[in-house]
């Protein structure tokens, strides 16, 4: 029985990757990425030749039957997203629960993840907090930014850079008195962190449009 291996890659910067990470990536018969081209220039970076195939959320209930029975015929395998830890906003946990069904052992090689990337310098207290992951783009919209507006502790959200703005404008009609902490680029080389009240967000980026690029990561308390 080989061993299917959850592996946390940069977010953005490549240099976020741990030495444990980079053995695991060597040493593997295969790596399941989420896009092979973006995998593969972490992997030539720190010259990993290990094969990689495709494995993302529109992957088939039979690729995954056939990966569980590499796994079962000895093969080691490390899964990989395309920046961050998997399973968190993206279908890894498919696979695992596919793997935990037929007793395939699941090691986690921790690293980077936005979220506690941000949370780390957030400043504020974040013992209790809410997390979401990314909005739905039509149904249900409305319900999840009504749910940020009523909650009582901190909400953790990620949000595409095409989104943000028209986000912005519900979360200060829903709930215009809470403050806001937005990650952008986070580890990247524009990488910037906003602080202040969702007014004042709104009217930040309105203003330096020109910033709205990349991933956010954005805390609403």
């Amino acid at each position: 029985m080989g061993i299917l291996y959850i592996v946390a890659t940069p977010i953005g910067n490549l240099e976020d990757i741990t030495l444990r990470a980079l053995r695991i990536l060597k040493e593997v018969d295969l790596v399941l990425c989420e896009d092979t081209r973006v995998t593969q220039r972490l992997l030539s970076r720190y010259e990993i030749s290990t094969s990689t195939n495709s494995f993302h959320q529109h992957s088939s209930q039979e690729k995954i039957q056939k990966i569980v029975e590499q796994l079962r015929e000895g093969k080691n395998i490390a899964l990989v997203t395309d920046a961050g830890t998997p399973g968190v906003c993206d279908p890894g946990n498919v696979l695992v629960q596919a793997a935990v069904k037929e007793d395939v052992g699941i090691i986690p090689i921790p690293g980077s993840s936005a979220l506690a990337t941000l949370i780390s310098v957030a400043g504020i207290d974040l013992q209790k907090f809410v997390f979401l992951g990314f909005p739905p783009h039509k149904k249900g919209r409305q319900t999840f930014f009504d749910q940020i507006a009523q909650e009582k502790i901190p909400v953790i959200y990620y949000e595409s850079p095409h989104r943000i703005l028209k986000n912005l404008e519900l979360l200060e009609s829903l709930g215009g008195n809470k403050n806001i902490i937005v990650g952008r680029e986070l580890t990247k080389m524009f990488e910037e962190i906003f602080r202040g009240s969702i007014l004042e967000a709104k009217t930040y980026f309105q203003t330096e449009s020109q910033k709205i690029k990349g991933e956010f990561s954005i805390i609403v308390y």
